[in-house]
């Protein structure tokens, strides 16, 4: 009984020194600022990560819409038969999904407007079993590239600078020359826009360009041959360990690759770049979490004469200590709370409240071309919410060891002789 008289005594008392009032209103002040500064930390920490985590994901899934999980090509740049290569590596149960490809340079002329473009030949069929660029389509459909036609889907950035619409002929000029009795002259064909695409991500948006794959094979002399294989997998993290295995069951000679490894310099950058912003924005917390210790020294050099009436009427060293680590943690709770409410809610809205800002300032705050995305997506992962918290109230718990024990060590009679 009397070991539950004293918590509650403790923490009650602890309690009471949160939101003194009288000649301690401005050590309340103080307290209110730790928390505010918590808060804020903690928020601004929540919402940093989670935009990075939306970041790595939206960049991921806008990546794989556009390439597959795993290709494999000769060591050559070709595979000329194609369609046994594909049967094989279906046959692997892990694979879903296996499209050819003919990948190629070129140059689109449509006018006086000119650009360079990664031309990928592709069935439209297969090529939609493994990658989701159908689903992008602005004008126009994917299945509208015929063998034969000629025609082209273009992405919308490259559309625009070309000022190219549907309906409307480009001009395709390749580097590989044909002698004509002027010289030796770049190939060239001219091609119908079919369909204009757009996945968002500025790197594809404004540099590929799909034709059927046999009209590549044609303007590009491969014959029946092709680039490689596209693989759609049944757990895209396996894809390194998966497209060796499916390289070894082709036999011979192949070069392989991944959306990890192609892609590995945007995710790294990523991860670090999140580590350094957790580090960075940590301290801030943690500045705010040390001015805890200036408030419970004020409170303690204020409750001199409370601490040596309590210790006269018989409360232990470390009931003193408790009651200034439960002031100091009290702060830290409710800062971190508050805080982690916040970071919550505008990572949630922050979509909307970077559209209204932009609108507002009448700027654009995420150029496409810089930050590969036209948009500032957020995903909050809980489990990192739980260690900011826990890292927010460790340190403010920290921040409470000295005062606490400056309090307890106070000596009734030194208290109490200027009273």
């Amino acid at each position: 009984m009397k070991g539950m008289s004293s918590h509650w005594y403790e923490w009650l008392v602890g309690l009471r020194y949160v939101r003194s009032r009288g000649v301690s209103r401005f050590v309340s002040f103080i307290s209110g600022v730790s928390m505010a500064g918590i808060g804020l930390g903690v928020a601004v920490l929540i919402v940093v990560l989670s935009v990075m985590n939306g970041f790595e994901a939206e960049l991921r899934e806008r990546i794989l819409a556009m390439t597959a999980h795993a290709t494999v090509t000769g060591l050559d740049g070709r595979l000329a038969a194609w369609q046994e290569a594909r049967s094989q590596a279906l046959a692997d149960p892990r694979v879903l999904e296996a499209a050819p490809f003919l990948s190629g340079e070129g140059m689109l002329v449509n006018g006086d407007a000119v650009s360079g473009a990664m031309v990928q030949g592709i069935d439209p069929v297969m090529e939609q079993a493994v990658a989701k660029v159908g689903d992008a389509m602005q004008k126009g459909r994917l299945d509208q590239l015929v063998e034969g036609d000629y025609s082209i889907v273009l992405g919308s950035a490259l559309a625009e600078h070309l000022r190219a619409q549907v309906g409307d002929t480009v001009i395709l000029v390749i580097a590989q020359g044909q002698v004509t009795p002027a010289g030796l002259m770049p190939r060239m064909r001219r091609f119908t826009v079919s369909g204009i695409f757009e996945i968002g991500m500025y790197e594809y948006d404004r540099h590929v360009a799909y034709i059927h794959m046999a009209d590549a094979g044609r303007l590009y002399r491969t014959g029946e041959g092709v680039t490689g294989l596209r693989l759609k997998l049944e757990d895209m993290f396996l894809a390194p360990q998966v497209v060796r295995d499916v390289a070894r069951s082709l036999g011979g000679s192949f070069y392989v690759s991944d959306w990890t490894r192609e892609h590995r310099n945007f995710f790294r950058s990523i991860q670090v770049t999140k580590r350094i912003m957790f580090v960075i924005l940590l301290l801030i917390v943690a500045v705010a979490a040390f001015n805890i210790v200036s408030t419970l020294v004020m409170v303690v050099q204020d409750k001199q004469a409370d601490i040596a009436i309590f210790r006269t009427l018989g409360a232990a060293p470390r009931s003193i200590l408790a009651v200034f680590m439960i002031q100091g943690l009290v702060v830290g709770l409710v800062g971190t709370l508050g805080g982690m409410i916040l970071g919550v809610l505008v990572a949630f809205n922050l979509e909307q409240l970077v559209s209204g800002l932009e609108s507002v300032l009448g700027i654009d705050l995420l150029a496409a071309d810089v930050y590969f995305i036209s948009d500032l997506p957020a995903r909050v992962n809980w489990g990192e919410v739980g260690q900011i918290c826990l890292f927010a109230l460790g340190i403010s718990l920290l921040s409470t060891i000295y005062p606490a024990w400056k309090a307890a060590r106070t000596q009734p009679a030194e208290a109490l002789r200027y009273d």
